[in-house]
């Protein structure tokens, strides 16, 4: 997926209306989950998803601040999220409890 054309979004529009439900993206395109949902607003919002598993099962919750994803909105108009974090680093994080 090229992102280059891609616009991105601003802390301000980082609201759970916006973004839960986002697919996000790790960076060699792999799906690594969707946004849940979100703790909070502008830089120390909590980005909420699960990592790992198949299908629910095995999946460990975990959270990023917002600031930690890049989100942007496709041409189409759908809004999606790229990590820097391996899959494999996001296992590490710690489980997120709400």
């Amino acid at each position: 997926m090229d992102h280059s054309q891609h616009v991105r979004l601003t802390l301000a529009e980082i609201t759970p209306d916006v973004v839960e439900g986002a697919t996000i993206y790790g960076r060699d395109e792999e799906t690594i989950s969707s946004v849940d949902h979100l703790h909070g607003s502008g830089e120390k919002a909590q980005v909420v998803f699960d990592v790992g598993g198949f299908l629910g099962i095995g999946s460990k919750r975990v959270a990023l601040f917002a600031s930690q994803l890049d989100f942007m909105r496709d041409e189409n108009g759908a809004v999606h999220a790229i990590t820097q974090m391996t899959t494999e680093q996001l296992k590490a994080l710690p489980e997120h409890t709400d």
